[in-house]
């Protein structure tokens, strides 16, 4: 159970009111602008606390950085993510389910773990283009 402090509701009150999946040092920065300051480290250390929680989403990005987002299904899926705006639509993908299971079957693996993220361009942003 964590502890609740200063800084970790900051960061959850703000991860509660943010739709976009976001970097650490972007909540960082969001935090100072609200004027509820919390130092980078701490950030990046309640990110993970909530993270392992399953309190929040992260997912890494095409450029390797970590973003968050508190999700709206709290069970495990998938996120569908433009490239350029940061939309994201969160999927529920059981043929992803399938295959992972029968793929690790095929090879003798039990208790498999997966992360499926799909990178592109929204509908506006393609149109944008």
């Amino acid at each position: 159970m964590q502890r609740t402090t200063r800084q970790r509701t900051a960061v959850s009150d703000l991860m509660e009111h943010t739709e976009a999946f976001h970097s650490a040092q972007e909540v960082h920065r969001m935090l100072a602008d609200r004027d509820a300051p919390v130092g980078l480290a701490t950030v990046y250390r309640t990110l993970q606390s909530m993270v392992d929680a399953g309190e929040v989403d992260a997912l890494r990005g095409p450029d390797g950085e970590t973003r968050y987002r508190r999700c709206d299904q709290q069970a495990h899926h998938h996120h569908l993510v433009c490239r350029s705006c940061g939309t994201t639509v969160e999927l529920d993908a059981e043929a992803v389910e399938a295959w992972s299971t029968r793929i690790a079957s095929q090879h003798g693996f039990t208790a498999v773990e997966h992360t499926i993220e799909l990178f592109g361009l929204c509908a506006a942003c393609s149109a944008a283009a």
